[in-house]
């Protein structure tokens, strides 16, 4: 796979940031936009985003807000306390979910879900990229927070107007009518609209895209990486070595920390193990398939693509702040970071490593995938290009560098 360049200009104000905010001139508590010496550079608009995105009233039975799955302190992931590692428990009690639940940081460069044009090895195709959460249900970062808000599992609210009238009771709610007009809560529609584009103003600001780790100080040149972690990225952008760079993109040539978001946005198909300590995956025949069940999938699908080749495919994640991210993949099923890049460079070379046993003594290879979608899952591409027994693309030493560069992505301010 070549190595494409990030949408580092895509969407950063969708289509609702284009909605003109009133002004503040109608009478509220001066306390209400107080800021805090870490909100201080947010707008109006974004500060209301953040106060939504904090409040454990809006979810069902109240107690769970979007940051209790999306910890600051850990990239703006987490679980909710779950006792399952990286799946998160939603606002009832025992109700998980069957996927790691994804950073929100830098996703507001992610393009909309959509077939792209690519040119890849002198071919030109059409591939899957963009979206958000794993399977791109989201078109873009203003459709997402709809999603855990409305969702069973998440936040469980039957309805877009129970949520406009827990933000209307709320202590904030004099911001929404700062910023949108005395009219705010008139039309719930509108007003459901009008917390999805204040969650997404928040979401897309400089908070939660910083670029302030030791690689983007590097990039200024007021850092220096040490040794083993230049030769980390080296391994990391070789094509014949790591190849990291294929997918979770950057431009070697550039000192724009906006040009390394390491990633594409696309969906790949890395046969993960299958990670038994989902509550959902205690039925063997219950798989994730990922992008093919993405909804509204087959009404977007170009001809060309047969809506199969999809299954078993999930979004390309961000390497940035990947070492405050464990556990790894769109399931947790790799406990450390060690693990996850190892997983890349011994998936087939040993794969005994990393799947169950079948009754024959061989590796279960990609047992979270259904027979009929195993050839889906990469195997010709630098490093998931070996065979069993053979010797990998990348030995201890190779992981252990890769390992310690991949830990100067992490912004400060991460635990």
């Amino acid at each position: 796979m070549t190595a494409r360049p990030p949408f580092a200009s895509a969407i950063l104000f969708g289509v609702f940031l284009s909605v003109p905010a009133t002004s503040q001139s109608q009478t509220i508590p001066p306390a209400a936009f107080h800021r805090s010496d870490y909100e201080r550079g947010l707008s109006d608009l974004q500060l209301l985003g953040k106060r939504i995105f904090e409040d454990v009233n809006l979810s069902e039975p109240k107690g769970v807000a979007c940051e209790s799955c999306h910890d600051r302190r850990r990239a703006y992931q987490g679980d909710n306390r779950s006792p399952i590692p990286g799946i998160a428990i939603g606002s009832r009690p025992g109700e998980f979910g069957a996927r790691k639940t994804p950073t929100i940081m830098y996703m507001a460069y992610s393009p909309p879900f959509g077939f792209y044009k690519d040119v890849d090895a002198g071919e030109e195709k059409l591939e899957a990229r963009g979206g958000q959460f794993w399977d791109g249900r989201a078109d873009d970062l203003v459709a997402q927070p709809a999603v855990p808000l409305l969702s069973p599992a998440e936040m469980n609210n039957p309805n877009s107007e129970a949520v406009v009238e827990k933000v209307k009771n709320a202590s904030y709610a004099p911001m929404m009518t700062a910023v949108f007009g005395s009219d705010a809560f008139a039309d719930a529609k509108v007003a459901f609209a009008r917390i999805s584009q204040s969650l997404f103003a928040y979401e897309a600001s400089p908070l939660l895209a910083p670029f302030s780790s030791r690689f983007d100080d590097t990039l200024r040149g007021a850092e220096q990486l040490t040794p083993e972690e230049a030769r980390g990225l080296a391994l990391f952008i070789d094509p014949q070595r790591g190849n990291c760079v294929a997918c979770h993109a950057g431009k070697p040539e550039s000192k724009d920390p906006a040009e390394w978001l390491f990633t594409d946005f696309t969906y790949d198909a890395l046969g993960v193990p299958r990670n038994p300590a989902i509550p959902a995956n205690a039925d063997p025949l219950t798989f994730d398939l990922g992008l093919c069940k993405r909804p509204g999938l087959e009404a977007i699908l170009p001809k060309e693509i047969p809506l199969a080749s999809l299954c078993g495919a999930f979004k390309v994640p961000t390497l940035r702040n990947v070492a405050v991210r464990a556990p790894y993949f769109h399931n947790g099923a790799i406990a450390t970071l060690r693990d996850a890049v190892a997983f890349h460079a011994t998936r087939d070379t040993d794969a005994k490593r990393w799947y169950p046993s079948l009754k024959t003594g061989e590796a279960d290879k990609f047992n979270d995938l259904p027979s009929a979608y195993k050839a889906n899952v990469i195997v010709d591409e630098v490093p998931f290009d070996r065979k069993a027994g053979g010797k990998p693309r990348l030995d201890d030493g190779d992981v252990d560098a890769l390992v310690a560069f991949l830990n100067t992505l992490t912004d400060k301010g991460m635990r």
